[in-house]
């Protein structure tokens, strides 16, 4: 593996919990605060123009399902799809799960993301850039996400943000120890 696919297995005991995670409402509690977000945060949307209506084929590919996004302000939706079902989207971005989420919360850059070949990204390229520029823009913490404020929102950004660290860490020895076996 390359050093720069650091970020690629999830550790065991984190794909073992998908199973549960999976069985849980995501589509429906991921569309609430997608929709919550474009109350509070209309500009988001707007920014996307065009592509706001696009349906976004988001693959975690170490997990087995992937997410069809279409981030039309009030009329958002997310869904939990098969892997088929989201490389049939306008776009699809394909990348480990941890990676996509520092793409989101800014602790990753994208495009050294996909230079790298850590994410690959086809379909609707203006759509690609237009959600990149939204997301780079908006500096979206876990707590924009869920709605919170004040003390609340700072624990939940420092917990989140704390615990994809950890992952982050354990997945790159969990690499580190694939490599030297």
């Amino acid at each position: 593996m390359r050093p720069q696919d650091t970020r690629t297995t999830l550790p065991g005991f984190v794909r073992h919990l998908f199973p549960t995670v999976a069985g849980l409402p995501l589509g429906p509690l991921l569309t609430l605060s997608l929709r919550s977000l474009a109350r509070r945060r209309p500009g988001l949307f707007e920014r996307l123009g065009e592509s706001r209506s696009a349906c976004f084929g988001i693959d975690p590919v170490d997990l087995a399902f992937a997410f069809c996004v279409v981030p039309d302000g009030q009329r958002s939706s997310v869904r939990v799809v098969s892997k088929d079902e989201a490389a049939r989207s306008d776009v699809q971005v394909k990348g480990p799960l941890l990676t996509l989420l520092g793409l989101l919360d800014g602790t990753l850059d994208g495009d050294a993301m996909f230079f790298s070949r850590v994410i690959s990204i086809s379909g609707r390229t203006e759509a690609v850039l237009a959600l990149r520029n939204t997301i780079e823009d908006a500096e979206l913490r876990p707590a924009d996400l869920l709605g919170l404020h004040g003390i609340l929102a700072r624990c939940v950004d420092t917990g989140v943000l704390g615990a994809l660290g950890v992952a982050r860490r354990l997945a790159d020895n969990n690499t580190s120890e694939t490599q030297e076996a």
